[in-house]
């Protein structure tokens, strides 16, 4: 369960905002920080490009790039294997040698690791190469800097990750991010910081994003970068360059996926086109995705390399699962380790390519930080997705001690360490946390506004797609509903999905789901529950009517902040870190006929529902710290049993008191014991 918030809605100096934009679209600006006309005129209109010989060293970096051109020289574009990398450097390679440059790309492999490598620049060297370029890194890349200078070979680093103390010895860097550039927008991808150098060497802005920016498009959105700004005005130029076919590599894929290019959107990149060239990079090599987009004419070649994608990207899947399977194994075997602050979890064969993802797959489950170790003979690779208010960096760095290299920032982080130091660096993160942070924060889930079914009318919802494209600090608008009756509910693609409708003050509106399975929507026709949800236009035999993604739901009216109370003190309970005396009679029953209760209500559910739906949906109303004791002392006593994380009864061979022995009794003797 996350916690739900709502922005507040700060008012302009003189409502300008509602008087322009109406209450509801307007209510959204303002929510989002779009508080003055004039913000409002730079977010909409199709701003220009801020001049990229705002840059640092951008104009030297044209220059001594266009020197090489002149002049001959061989050039090697090194890139990264990640979306972000593979299509900036298919923006670079496919200009220079448009150019008629010599000019080869590197991409390294995973097992290579992240930025230039000694090992490989001695083979570039080697080949001749006379310039090296980096796109998506080398601003970190001292000793490979060195390395390049002391056999004679240029280097011009261009990447937007944050500057260390020292930089590279090279030519030209160009980094927004340094702290001595004067470009006003910092927060370009690899893939944008290419974009503006090839305008600073052509001088000429439309030219090069008619060419080019449904590739920096890709990046930007595959890297999460936020999207306003010249973010957005590069996206908005990328999906113009699509929907117009642009590149037939990416058209293709597009195609493979499913999507049309006709009506892409910044959502269709971001979850079908970029973990196609990402699979790429994490099970195979992204080469083929580079290969690919660079594929700008030729249909027939780009066909089979899509499908390979497409093949790349299902195997993908197929390991995540595998992972996800033996890490619930793994939970089911011992529960305290979703108990703890952080959950750490380690395994044999994950493939390290993967573990990333299936890290932000527990934290959304879970709602806490994740650790995702892949160990493979004596190593081990790790991956961190993290919270707000929880850095991963942070975290990373105060345990740094049995960590070989780390790195990442306050959402995500990667590590590497010897096998035997992962017991040693879980007890770290434990103890990192308890001593930071004896109340972690709770994972959120953010509205716009809460807002009536009235309001959501078809002219209201159709405004919503001036936003778009949707993305990073963009996201598709959310809506709080409160207090909503559920009119009717059916099943579908045979229980898989949930369409269910709802009324509220008259108005009626059909609400849909593909991550609740119909058999885990315990709503009843006539309750009433709260909800959030995306706001969409349903076209159904040339009608139009509104219709409601669904988020998540609960109970109208259910107690948030009472819920994760008491869920941080069952934990803390099950870390041995006690609890305050006084919680006695919240923690545990206070009579036969209370625990008989709790037991009828597991009896009732059968294994449908865990504990969180017990509390939500079983309509015994008991607190949710007494609930999680008691179904533990029922497991303890074989009175129940956990199939997927739900209780169900089970024959009971012997009869116990509960109150006598075992978890109950103890923690009662803890609890009532003099202090």
């Amino acid at each position: 369960m996350k916690k739900w918030i709502t922005a507040s809605a700060p008012q302009s100096d003189d409502g300008e905002i509602i008087r322009e934009f109406g209450k509801f679209f307007g209510g959204i600006l303002l929510r989002r920080g779009i508080n003055t006309l004039d913000k409002a005129r730079e977010f909409f209109g199709e701003q220009p490009l801020s001049g990229p010989l705002l840059m640092k060293d951008a104009e030297k970096a044209a220059e001594i790039i266009q020197l090489a051109l002149n002049s001959g020289k061989k050039i090697t574009v090194y890139g990264d294997y990640d979306c972000d990398g593979v299509t900036a450097t298919a923006i670079l390679y496919s200009y220079l040698e448009a150019q008629g440059a010599e000019v080869e790309y590197y991409i390294p492999s995973r097992e290579e690791g992240y930025g230039m490598n000694v090992p490989a620049l001695e083979r570039i060297a080697a080949n001749g190469t006379e310039l090296v370029v980096t796109v998506d890194n080398g601003i970190s890349a001292i000793e490979e800097a060195r390395f390049l200078k002391e056999n004679g070979i240029e280097l011009v680093v261009t990447d937007h990750h944050q500057p260390g103390i020292e930089l590279p010895e090279c030519a030209a860097c160009v980094d927004p991010n340094r702290a001595d550039d004067g470009s006003p927008f910092k927060e370009l991808c690899g893939a944008g910081v290419v974009l503006k150098l090839l305008i600073a060497m052509e001088g000429d802005e439309d030219f090069v994003l008619d060419t080019y920016a449904h590739l920096a498009a890709v990046g930007t959105i595959g890297d999460v970068m936020p999207l306003k700004g010249e973010n957005r005005y590069i996206v908005q130029r990328g999906l113009e360059n699509i929907k117009n076919e642009q590149n037939a590599g990416l058209s293709e894929l597009i195609r493979a996926a499913g999507r049309s290019t006709e009506n892409v959107t910044s959502t269709d990149i971001a979850f079908t086109v970029c973990p196609r060239i990402n699979a790429a990079g994490r099970l195979d090599s992204a080469e083929k995705a580079l290969r690919l987009l660079l594929c700008e004419d030729n249909a027939d070649a780009a066909k089979p390399l899509a499908e390979e994608l497409c093949a790349l990207n299902s195997k993908r899947k197929t390991e995540e699962d595998k992972i996800i399977a033996d890490i619930e194994a793994k939970i089911a075997a011992d529960p305290m380790i979703v108990k703890q602050r952080v959950i750490v979890l380690s395994g044999e064969g994950w493939h390290h390519g993967i573990i990333g993802i299936v890290c932000a797959r527990i934290l959304e489950k879970y709602d806490k930080p994740a650790v995702i170790i892949s160990v493979e003979e004596n190593e081990a690779r790790g991956s961190m997705r993290s919270i707000e208010g929880f850095s991963a960096h942070k975290m990373l760095t105060e345990c740094s001690a049995c960590l070989t290299k780390f790195g990442g920032h306050p959402g995500a982080g990667g590590f590497s360490l010897p096998a035997d130091k992962i017991g040693e660096f879980t007890e770290r993160v434990y103890e990192y946390a308890k001593d930071n942070y004896p109340k972690m924060p709770d994972n959120a889930l953010y509205a716009d506004m809460e807002i009536s079914a009235e309001e959501l009318t078809i002219d209201n919802v159709k405004k919503l797609s001036l936003l778009e494209p949707f993305g990073e600090r963009n996201s598709i608008p959310l809506f709080l509903l409160k207090d909503c009756t559920v009119k009717s509910k059916r099943a579908l693609k045979d229980g898989k999905y949930t369409s269910f409708e709802i009324t509220q003050n008259g108005t009626s509106l059909r609400v849909i789901t593909f991550k609740v399975p119909f058999a885990k929507f315990f709503p009843n026709v006539g309750d009433k529950i709260d909800l959030i949800a995306a706001a969409e236009i349903n076209e159904y035999n040339g009608n139009e009517s509104v219709q409601l993604r669904l988020v998540e739901y609960r109970p109208a009216g259910f107690g948030e902040e009472r819920h994760f109370s008491a869920s941080r003190v069952y934990e803390e309970i099950c870390r041995g870190e006690g609890c305050d005396k006084r919680l006695q009679p919240r923690v545990i029953p206070q009579s036969r006929e209370h625990l008989m209760a709790i037991y009828d209500l597991v009896r009732r559910s059968n294994g449908a529902m865990n504990a969180e739906e017990l509390a939500m949906f079983g309509g015994l109303g008991v607190n949710y710290c007494m609930l999680r004791v008691t179904l533990d002392a029922f497991a303890e006593a074989n009175m129940t049993e956990y199939i997927n994380g739900a209780p169900r009864p089970v024959p009971v061979k012997e009869k116990r008191d509960l109150f006598q022995s075992g978890i109950l009794a103890e923690l009662n003797k803890q609890l009532t014991a003099d202090s």
